[in-house]
């Protein structure tokens, strides 16, 4: 058998590196899930202000990137788009947001992220 001596520090050095791998794999998920779950809140809300009876579709599209830059900074990239739809056999207002995915920091696969707030249009009787 070879003799052990003076292995314990490579064998630190590469447990090291491994665990803070892990350690900042599980951190990078984290925001990545955060990111994610900010976009579909920030879409969720412009829904509902959209489809609000006053209000115009600008109206959504203006809060949602309020609430994706107060979130995530000015610097984020995201596509808006708000539209008209049926849900369940009713008019329905639709945010659709696209975004990057955060694969190092805030860095990452543009466009990689796709999230979809739907609301009921609010209608006023005559």
């Amino acid at each position: 058998m070879r003799d052990e001596t003076g292995s314990a520090p490579a064998e630190f050095v590469l447990v090291s590196a491994m665990l803070c791998f892990l350690a900042l794999s599980v951190i990078q998920l984290g925001v990545a899930l955060h990111v994610r779950n900010t976009i579909t809140d920030a879409a969720a809300e412009g829904a509902r202000i959209a489809a609000l009876a006053d209000a115009v579709p600008g109206d959504g599209e203006l809060r949602t990137r309020q609430l994706i830059a107060l979130a995530l900074g000015d610097g984020y990239p995201v596509t808006v788009a708000v539209g008209q739809t049926e849900w369940l056999g009713h008019p329905a207002t639709e945010v659709r947001v696209t975004g990057a995915l955060p694969v190092i920091a805030l860095l990452g696969v543009s466009e990689g992220l796709e999230v979809t707030g739907h609301a009921a249009v609010e209608e006023v009787p005559e």
